[in-house]
């Protein structure tokens, strides 16, 4: 399952200098839960983790805890000058196993990929691509 998920207020909070060791922290929560990261990448405003699920925790709860846990790592860190939070929700979208390489690839891509794209734009072609029905006023909050 590939979760997207944003900074609040689509800030660019997430630097180079800390981005690693941030995606360190949450693949730590991930493997806690006894789930398995394929890939991870941390963009300034945004996230992509593809997750192999383990059948005892949902991807709800998974969520919660690696947004909860990565928030409270960053401002313990004091990385960020302020406090810290992710915007509520996420996006989840499953892949079957024949899928994972090209997932992988892609979110490992993502600094070459949005220089082409913004991430609005790929957030909904996501939303398309999958089929999912969504009322706008709960999809992420854009700024232009």
């Amino acid at each position: 399952m590939q979760f997207v998920f944003s900074v609040k207020g689509r800030e660019n909070l997430i630097r180079e200098a800390f981005r690693v060791e941030l995606e360190k922290v949450m693949c730590g929560i991930v493997n806690n839960h006894n789930c398995k990261t394929y890939a991870i990448y941390c963009n300034p405003d945004h996230t992509h983790i593809l997750v192999g699920m383990h059948p005892t925790i949902s991807p709800s709860k998974l969520m919660e805890q690696i947004k909860s846990g990565s928030s409270k790592w960053l401002n313990d860190q004091k990385y960020i000058h302020g406090k810290f939070s992710w915007q509520d929700g996420y996006g989840g979208f499953t892949y079957s196993k024949s899928q994972i390489d090209n997932v992988v690839k892609y979110i490992l891509n993502q600094p070459e990929h949005h220089k082409k794209q913004s991430f609005k734009d790929e957030y909904l072609l996501f939303l398309e691509k999958f089929e999912v029905d969504y009322d706008p006023k709960y999809v992420f909050e854009w700024y232009d």
